[in-house]
């Protein structure tokens, strides 16, 4: 078939898309941090009788979800920029809303607002829960009824709840400086104990090995933060993080026991375990002080590539917004809101979360009914319900997005009372109708607005791990190659296969494109990885007797595994395939 044949549409899942995931680790942080950044803008509004004003305070207080899994350094810069976004989206809103009452244009601007928040959200990877609360409170405030005199006043209350948000934000910082690099740590430990568990050849090992490169590398950039300086707790971690690119390195021969009591020792502020080092050498740890591997492009350079998921966000949230207008429907941010929420990396995964959002959004109407003759016992009943709401929603999205989406609802339908109360019935009906329009008109929008760039994306990163895999391959023909360079390397090349096997992912799900150079991937993946465990051996961190057999099986062990992954023949070679 040739390359430039566009494939068939994959066949949409429906299976295992409401299936309930673990919780994340720290579920019960952004939790906290939210109501905690909530609650007292909230309760001095209703102590001043004036709840009406929450929607901007909110919009600051909100802000207090992003960031947990960062460090403090890195947190406290990407707090404040969440804060600027945040007000600054405000502030445009609150003025085109204060200049025109045409829905046409309100929904033109909204639409417009949420391309671009989703674009620079992807772009600069803000993590949870990206553009989704950005857009919610510009789109919402659109629509707020709002005069020229009235903006300085709104947005000066939503950036002093944003500088709330980042004091809630930081706090934990004083009693658990390193919390966010001990868990990225643990996690790497975790990844690698899984692979080692397959002892690098049982069903399922090429899939626990990508992961725990990707969980090693997210670590790696976790500890030599920008801002942050380099100390023992640091150093100590760094040595846990070697022992996990020992175990990609040689996972027959490493205890996975071992390295998840490590994981468990690393939580709380207990003492730090103590590993020897596989080498005494000067030279070994360099972690924290040599520079990232990949340093980050232009911003205007990570955007380009994002150009079709940002028409299509536009596309489709213009279009929600446009056919909930035609309904009659009163509040048509709804539509646009949930549009602009299903765009995810590929077409399939738009469509699944397209679903978990109608789910959630339905039964979260249903949960609304039940709560709100409670909220209207008192005004601070109606504040206690959304605070609750707020962290439920939070404990239970890291599960499954619509299991959150249960909370959030009748929590923003809920906010919409804090200026008085509303009809119910009609509340409800406006809800569920924006939902399923939105949801629906969004997803054909994905479908119609195509990302052929994801097969570019795609060719570009087979082709930076192709590059960096040879040049780590020419240093180890050196016979002494310099430990600095020979570790750049490394960090080079397990940058390209995570980022390789993450455009992959994407590209997979992506319908109307080429077809996908599979073999290729599979390839420079398999090869990769060897490379790396070559790198980890030669700076002489996994003592000789402990690999010999692994570089006699593992290759083939891995491609076999690896083949059948991909429903190809094990018995055909890949080596010099192209699409």
């Amino acid at each position: 078939m040739s390359s430039a044949t566009l494939h068939r549409p994959r066949r949409l899942p429906l299976a295992g898309v409401l299936r309930l995931g673990r919780p994340s680790d720290i579920w019960f942080k952004p939790a906290l941090s939210v109501v905690a950044a909530v609650a007292p803008p909230n309760l001095i509004l209703l102590a001043l009788g004036r709840l009406d004003l929450a929607m901007y305070t909110m919009a600051g207080s909100l802000c207090a979800l992003y960031g947990h899994n960062r460090p403090y350094a890195a947190r406290a810069r990407l707090l404040a920029w969440v804060v600027l976004g945040m007000v600054g989206g405000l502030a445009v809103s609150l003025i085109t809303a204060s200049l025109t009452s045409d829905a046409v244009v309100l929904v033109a601007v909204g639409a417009v607002m949420a391309a671009a928040q989703k674009a620079v959200c992807d772009a600069t990877r803000l993590g949870p829960p990206a553009n989704v609360v950005l857009t919610f409170i510009s789109s919402a405030s659109l629509f707020a009824p709002q005069t020229p005199g009235q903006v300085p006043g709104h947005t000066g209350l939503a950036l002093a709840a944003g500088a709330w948000a980042w004091l809630v934000g930081m706090a934990p910082g004083l009693f658990r400086p390193h919390g966010p690099e001990r868990r990225a740590t643990a996690q790497a430990l975790n990844a690698a104990a899984a692979y080692a568990d397959t002892r690098g050849t049982a069903d399922g090992h090429a899939r626990a090995r990508g992961t725990a490169a990707a969980v090693i590398h997210a670590a790696r950039q976790a500890l030599p933060a920008t801002g942050a300086r380099p100390d023992r707790t640091r150093s100590a971690l760094e040595r846990l993080l070697v022992r996990a690119e020992v175990a990609l390195a040689a996972p027959a021969d490493t205890d996975p026991v071992r390295l998840r009591a490590w994981a468990r020792e690393l939580r709380g502020t207990g003492r730090i375990p103590r590993v020897a080092s596989p080498r005494e050498t000067a030279d070994e740890l360099l972690g924290a002080n040599i520079e990232l591997a990949h340093p980050l492009r232009p911003l205007r350079h990570r955007l380009a590539p994002l150009a079709p998921i940002a028409v299509r966000t536009a596309t489709g949230c213009a279009l929600a917004g446009y056919a909930s207008l035609a309904l009659g429907v009163g509040r048509p941010y709804w539509a646009l809101v949930t549009a602009a929420s299903l765009y995810q990396a590929n077409v399939t995964l738009t469509w699944s979360r397209g679903v978990q959002r109608v789910v959630g959004n339905v039964v979260g109407v249903l949960l609304f009914a039940a709560l709100a003759p409670l909220a209207h016992l008192h005004p601070a009943a109606l504040v206690l319900c959304a605070l609750a709401l707020n962290f439920g929603a939070e404990a239970l999205i890291g599960r499954n997005y619509w299991l959150g989406s249960v909370c959030v609802t009748p929590m923003a339908l809920l906010v919409t009372e804090f200026a008085g109360a509303q009809n119910q019935a009609e509340l409800i009906t406006e809800r569920v109708a924006d939902t399923l329009v939105g949801a629906l008109v969004g997803f054909v929008a994905a479908v119609a607005v195509t990302n052929r760039r994801a097969g570019d994306r795609l060719e570009h990163a087979l082709t930076t791990a192709e590059r960096a895999r040879e040049d780590a391959a020419r240093l180890l023909a050196e016979p002494h190659p310099a430990p600095r360079t020979l570790e750049s390397a490394h960090r080079a090349l397990a940058a390209a296969l995570v980022d390789l096997r993450a455009t992959a992912d994407a590209a997979s799900g992506e319908w109307w494109q080429r077809t996908l150079p599979e073999e290729r991937v599979v390839h420079a993946e398999q090869t990769g990885h060897r490379t790396l465990a070559t790198t980890v051996r030669r700076r002489g961190l996994v003592p000789q007797d402990q690999h010999q057999h692994e570089d006699g099986h593992q290759g083939q062990d891995q491609h076999r595994d690896e083949c059948q992954g991909q429903g190809q023949d094990p018995g055909r070679t890949t080596e010099g395939i192209r699409p």
